[in-house]
């Protein structure tokens, strides 16, 4: 098992604002810009991906310099920045795509090594079910070894494949009546995705940017790049807007800093499905030393269950025990990418509120990571399983709930999510069950995750003391402390028993019962003193 921890704080912000009532002049330049600079931005990708391993700061002060003579050294600054975070984010995509296909011909060669109609266990898979399925597997399990090792001499040679717009939008040209797009509609919305109107931000200059100003009434003024420059309506070579942004959502943490002149990094596109244009805003913030476990869960828990639709939520106290009913946050991941990312806010937002609401300052919840979990390879008959795994979002998960519960003062515990909804529903979902509340193995999981998160065992009870000594192991109970009053006291009616049915012991109360030795019981009798009889 892997050793509970509290994740740390968010180490930037993001705020956004829309552009209003642009003018036909401000919607020309700002086009304008995004082509010419994402033409330059394309342009920087494809030489950064040609040097592969030989990049050196030399090549990259290079590219920079003749960026600049097209735009200006900030610029250039912004893209070649830009093009380093992409190439990097296309390795780790190689790297984790080795890793994908390395558990998947792992897989496939173990099952082809077994007799075929071998049942498996529950740590690794049996032989396939038939000749024909053993044969496609093999030429599955080739086809596999061939892109494994052709991705491997990519990674060697630092060969990196990237599309400047989305491989996805791409892909899409071919598919326009899957997609709902028409062509019109598909090529501007490629062109969109392909600008570049950023920059980043500059302690020290005015407001915190020198390329895309704003000031503290919203206006925002571009420096124009040099083949741009006669389209300037300012001095200086800068082209003011007419519509003004107002940050509804930080906009005092946002004001304090451009009036300090410190950095912030702008970025301007347009949402072509909507016609409308927004400008982002984000800055970075201090890193911030988290509290140690056991102050955030000083005051308990929350331990909180991902699925596929909604958040199985259950409040414990500091000792690991149960306190009042399971909470549900559900959430609807069809539909666009958009409504799918409001439906995990609103959940996340109806958790958080809750946790605020009872008192604690803790929320504990799985580290999950299906990147092995969901191959095709290792569940391939169960494709259910696999698209509810897919289906969990994971990544945004973590960092949505980081950043809302930070802002809150709540700290989030990532524990181990090994065997947590089965042992939750082996020890917690019957014990629970009453006429009047349902528990499943969600809700169960939720407090297996808690308990965890707590640092204590999963199962309600530990093993009970040697019978020589009754207090050398201590108590058996693991809900209760040392220090806490009652805790030797008598026990509570048993709840491992259907309701309305019969105790265990035939009695309400669970109290100690006596030894059967004669040396340990108490004694039950009375004695009764008789009359003398009279012998004569």
């Amino acid at each position: 098992m892997a050793v509970s921890f509290v994740a740390p704080g968010p180490a930037g912000v993001a705020i956004r604002d829309r552009l209003k009532h642009l003018t036909p002049q401000d919607e020309k330049v700002l086009r304008a810009v995004g082509e010419h600079q994402g033409a330059l931005a394309s342009r920087d990708l494809r030489a950064r991906c040609a040097d592969g391993h030989d990049h050196s700061t030399d090549a990259w002060a290079a590219r920079k310099r003749e960026l600049t003579k097209e735009s200006s050294s900030r610029i250039a600054g912004a893209i070649t920045k830009a093009t380093h975070d992409q190439w990097a984010l296309a390795r780790r995509g190689q790297a984790a795509y080795m890793k994908t296909l390395a558990a998947g011909i792992r897989t496939l060669r173990h099952r082809l090594s077994l007799p075929i109609g071998e049942k498996g266990t529950k740590r690794a898979a049996g032989g396939y079910h038939s000749r024909g399925e053993w044969f496609h597997k093999s030429r599955r399990l080739a086809a596999l070894e061939a892109r494994h090792v052709a991705a491997v001499a990519e990674w060697r040679a630092g060969r990196v494949r990237v599309v400047r717009g989305g491989k996805r939008l791409l892909n899409a040209r071919h598919h326009l009546t899957q997609a709902r797009l028409t062509e019109e509609q598909w090529r501007e919305r490629w062109e969109a995705e392909r600008w570049f109107i950023a920059a980043d931000g500059e302690s020290g200059k005015g407001f915190g940017n020198e390329t895309i100003r704003v000031t503290p009434d919203g206006e925002v003024s571009i420096k124009l790049p040099a083949p741009l420059a006669h389209l300037a309506n300012a001095q200086h070579g800068r082209y003011v807007l007419t519509a003004t942004v107002a940050f509804a959502h930080r906009g005092a943490e946002w004001a304090d800093r451009i009036t300090a002149n410190r950095a912030v990094a702008y970025r301007i596109h347009l949402d072509t499905g909507r016609g409308r244009w927004y400008l982002t805003a984000s800055w970075q913030r201090p890193a911030v030393k988290t509290i140690p476990l056991a102050a955030a869960c000083a005051r308990g828990m929350i331990g909180v269950d991902t699925n596929a639709d909604h958040f199985a939520a259950y409040r414990l106290d500091r000792h690991g025990n149960p306190i009042g009913g399971p909470r549900r946050f559900p959430y609807d991941l069809s539909g666009s990418a958009g409504h799918r990312d409001a439906q995990i806010r609103h959940a996340l937002t109806g958790l958080i509120n809750w946790a605020v609401r009872v008192g604690v300052a803790a929320i504990g919840i799985e580290d999950l990571d299906f990147t092995a979990e969901k191959t095709r390879e290792k569940h391939g008959r169960r494709k259910r399983f696999r698209q509810l795994v897919s289906g969990i979002p994971t990544g945004k998960l973590k960092a949505r709930l980081v950043s809302m519960a930070a802002e809150h003062g709540l700290s989030i515990v990532a524990v181990d999510p090994a065997y947590t909804s089965l042992w939750g529903a082996q020890h917690w979902q019957k014990p629970l069950a009453t006429p009047h509340r349902t528990m499943s193995r969600h809700d169960a999981a939720g407090i297996a995750i808690g308990r965890r998160a707590l640092g204590h065992p999963v199962r309600r009870r530990t093993a009970p003391p040697p019978h020589d000594r009754s207090d050398r192991a201590g108590h058996r109970t693991v809900q209760a402390g040392p220090g806490d009053r009652g805790r030797e006291g008598t026990r509570p009616p048993t709840t491992d028993r259907p309701p309305g049915g019969p105790s265990p012991s035939g009695t309400r109360k669970r109290e100690p019962s006596a030894s059967n030795t004669v040396r340990d019981a108490p004694s039950t009798q009375q004695w009764v003193q008789d009359s003398l009889m009279h012998t004569g």
